[in-house]
């Protein structure tokens, strides 16, 4: 069978896999058995063969990793719903994490990130985002790699003083702006800094099969990440725009070649700057035709912008309860955007759903979504559960990812050209100045040209060459392009 069963209500209810890039939602208020849900989808897309990729959250999703517990609830359960051959079974499964502690590293570069999303991360204002714009564009320019935190931070020293010189070139940049910048960055170094730097992540170990044929589901531990929501919403999006950049046009296959899940959706959206949000928007709308599938989790089906939530076409709700103005405005929404069933008021039912029950409507036939049905939701065959710590280290003990990301690589770039040139620099250091004193503001303008565009940039850019020339020409488009279609969010060149 290569279609997941997700439950019974009239009959039984399939995702089916050639409509799971369709994108989905997963949403219901807390305890209602979102997670339940979320594991039944992960472990099915798994047992066809779909790599999955998801963020753990509370820790319960790492479940996957361990076979469930055959009690009677759950046998008695996959009866009634009618599930073939039902055993406990685990997930082949990947830990990762931000910070290398509960799953291997996962680090990407700061010129891959680009100005726009960095600038989310750091959460500064426009006009401190265009200070930021700039420092890249000179490294760009320069040939110098932005590759980690201190990369960064040397070419703000760098834009400090030359900051006369470059504001005259480029655009006013304040001593304010590069300073608010650099206590940002300060701030980012307390817990994200090992996020920044190489071996950079590959995609291509996010959409590993195991020897048998069944999908690798990568766990992203979250539970630290998603106290700094900026930072969890930003490398989400990041890593979903990179399979959009890296990832060939396929059109619809016969199953997805990644399930991509999203939870606390809510995060990537909150504050949101409108160009942000159509970018978002255009992701997930063509991310469908490179065979990757996005499926959001939160508790409001109103989390998710209308825009957005209109190409979600595989929908699971489970209950919302009514208490609030705010929570009336959800069940509205919900109810609105199902497809209307004679025999259910969603808007009533809603409220009523107990824990395991759900009102579902996937894609069927020729991509048409189903009328609403109320179902009970399928067991998963993995734990319900966390799992312990010797539990977790004997998983990434017989990982196939070994040891590649264990050990952080510190290979030369910006930091230690400009460390150079500065070094150089220093017998000369009195004479230039005193030939700039004398000189003026004409001279100022060349001394920049000679800086950035003599000896020493000729000499950043064979070196930055040699060292690109390591890396693969995928990454390299895929930094190209990531520039080309996240950087332009907030351009101000």
């Amino acid at each position: 069978m290569t279609d997941i069963l997700l439950g019974k209500g009239e009959h039984q209810i399939f995702l089916l896999a050639r409509y799971a890039n369709r994108h989905g939602l997963v949403s219901g208020a807390t305890g209602t058995g979102k997670t339940v849900s979320l594991l039944v989808m992960a472990d099915g897309l798994s047992r066809i063969g779909v790599p999955v990729f998801v963020a753990d959250v509370k820790g319960d999703v790492a479940g996957l990793a361990m076979p469930g517990a055959p009690t009677p609830q759950v046998e008695k359960r996959a009866r009634e719903i009618g599930l073939p051959g039902f055993a406990p079974e685990a997930s082949p499964v990947v830990f990762w994490d931000l910070f290398g502690k509960d799953g291997h590293p996962i680090r990407t570069t700061v010129s891959e990130i680009g100005p726009a999303l960095f600038a989310r991360i750091l959460e500064l204002n426009d006009v401190q985002a265009g200070v930021l714009d700039i420092t890249f564009r000179l490294a760009d320019e320069q040939g110098l790699l932005l590759l980690d935190l201190d990369d960064l931070r040397s070419l703000l020293t760098l834009v400090s003083d030359k900051r006369a010189e470059v504001s005259q070139r480029y655009g006013l940049v304040s001593t304010q702006s590069i300073a608010a910048i650099q206590r940002a960055l300060l701030r980012l170094e307390g817990d994200g800094k090992q996020f920044f730097g190489e071996p950079a992540l590959a995609l291509t170990d996010l959409l590993r099969t195991d020897l048998t044929g069944r999908g690798v589901v990568s766990i992203l531990a979250a539970d630290r990440l998603v106290l700094q929501p900026r930072l969890y919403s930003t490398f989400l999006l990041w890593l979903l725009s990179e399979l959009f950049e890296q990832l060939p046009e396929v059109g619809d296959l016969d199953k997805p070649k990644l399930a991509f899940i999203f939870d606390e959706a809510h995060l990537l959206f909150d504050d949101a700057p409108p160009a942000l949000m159509h970018r978002i928007e255009q992701v997930v709308r063509l991310i469908r035709s490179k065979g990757v599938g996005v499926y959001f989790c939160s508790q409001f089906p109103d989390d998710v912008p209308g825009a957005i939530l209109g190409q979600l076409g595989n929908r699971i709700q489970h209950a919302l309860r009514a208490f609030t103005p705010r929570d009336q405005k959800a069940v509205k929404t919900a109810a609105e955007t199902f497809v209307p069933n004679p025999k259910i008021d969603v808007a009533q039912v809603i409220s009523q759903l107990g824990v395991g029950e759900a009102l579902v409507s996937t894609l069927q036939a020729n991509g048409v979504p189903m009328p609403v049905e109320r179902a009970l939701m399928a067991p998963p065959r993995c734990r319900m559960g966390t799992v312990t710590a010797e539990e977790r280290a004997a998983v990434m003990a017989r990982s196939p990812i070994g040891g590649k990301y264990t050990t952080a690589v510190n290979r030369e770039s910006a930091y230690e050209i400009l460390a150079r040139r500065r070094s150089d620099a220093a017998p000369e250091e009195k004479p230039a100045a005193k030939d700039a004193k004398d000189a003026k503001g004409a001279q100022q303008g060349d001394m920049l040209h000679d800086w950035l565009w003599g000896t020493g940039r000729r000499q950043g850019m064979v070196e930055s060459m040699a060292k690109q020339a390591a890396r693969t020409v995928g990454s390299q488009l895929g930094r190209q392009i990531l520039r080309g279609v996240l950087g332009g969010i907030t351009s101000r060149r």
